[in-house]
């Protein structure tokens, strides 16, 4: 069965690419590494892999900022289109997409692709272009809305209760992408949080990792209606790679250890978190914390 996935060893990346060469540059003349830009580390890439390991389709998608992304260098091998691959490479791409909380994606179609992208709901805006002198493309768009598992009254809620209660917050426009009761996304803007270097601020990433722990802790609460004050009692981060791009933070439920019900017999509850800190399909820090619930009984005690 053919599987559609990211490329993860350096030979599956070394066939992703040379599929794209092969089909959107050799033709035209075009040499060995022309395939490639300066976005390909904070890109989500995607192909489609047969059982015997021949890449057969290709695809990839960018942030340009928090909330539109750019599909790019989308390919199918030429003994196998007309099969329904691209389609599955654009639901992959679109799924990343929804998840990190991009609103509008835009690309530039061939004039032979306008139509197939028509059939997936993106309306063409008129010419964009003429590549090699020959090769006219055609802006399009589609918009999109969040995955229908999204808790969109939670995390609106959580989003409130951040902007208004912590400053940082709202500047650094950290907001809720994704929460279905088994991961939360989060991510913020790309401009704010930019050093001298153009890569994210450590703090930027520690902040959005904390609060992004802090949040899945806070949702737990809303889920199982307890009420507590959540604190952060120890952390520490790893930074593994500057960050380029777009950042988006992520908690697993599997990577999330703790009781909120406790909270109700009035006992402190504990949770042991990490977040994951990526860009694209590269995780770029991670945090680890210890969160505690104190809840109001064991608050009016201490006082």
């Amino acid at each position: 069965m053919n599987i559609c996935k990211a490329p993860e060893t350096k030979k599956e990346f070394e066939k992703y690419y040379q599929l794209r060469w092969k089909m959107l540059r050799e033709p035209w003349g075009q040499a060995l590494g022309s395939e490639k830009d300066g976005l390909e580390e904070q890109s989500y890439h995607r192909f489609i892999i047969s059982p015997d390991g021949e890449i057969l389709a290709v695809g990839r998608l960018h942030l340009s900022d928090q909330y539109h992304a750019q599909i790019r260098y989308m390919a199918v091998a030429d003994n196998i289109q007309g099969q329904g691959l691209g389609r599955k490479i654009i639901a992959a791409l679109e799924e990343q997409a929804r998840e990190k909380g991009v609103r509008e994606i835009q690309l530039n179609a061939r004039e032979g692709a306008v139509d197939f992208y028509k059939k997936l709901n993106y309306q063409e805006q008129g010419f964009s272009h003429q590549l090699y002198g020959e090769i006219n493309h055609y802006s399009m768009s589609k918009t999109l809305t969040p995955l229908p598992e999204h808790q969109a009254l939670m995390a609106d809620e959580l989003t409130t209760v951040w902007h208004k209660t912590i400053p940082m917050s709202n500047a650094m426009n950290i907001e809720i992408t994704h929460y279905d009761n088994q991961v939360l996304l989060t991510t913020c803007d790309l401009d704010f949080n930019k050093n001298l270097h153009n890569t994210m601020f450590a703090g930027s990433v520690y902040t959005l990792a904390t609060l992004t722990g802090w949040g899945w802790v806070y949702l737990q609460q809303q889920q199982y209606k307890v009420s507590g004050d959540i604190v952060l009692a120890d952390a520490k981060i790893r930074y593994h790679r500057p960050l380029k791009g777009v950042a988006y933070a992520k908690v697993n439920i599997h990577d999330a250890h703790g009781d909120i019900t406790v909270v109700s017999d009035g006992n402190k509850a504990k949770y042991d978190i990490t977040v994951t800190i990526g860009c694209g399909d590269n995780v770029c820090a991670t945090f680890s914390g210890l969160y505690v619930v104190i809840p109001e009984k064991a608050q009016a005690k201490e006082k």
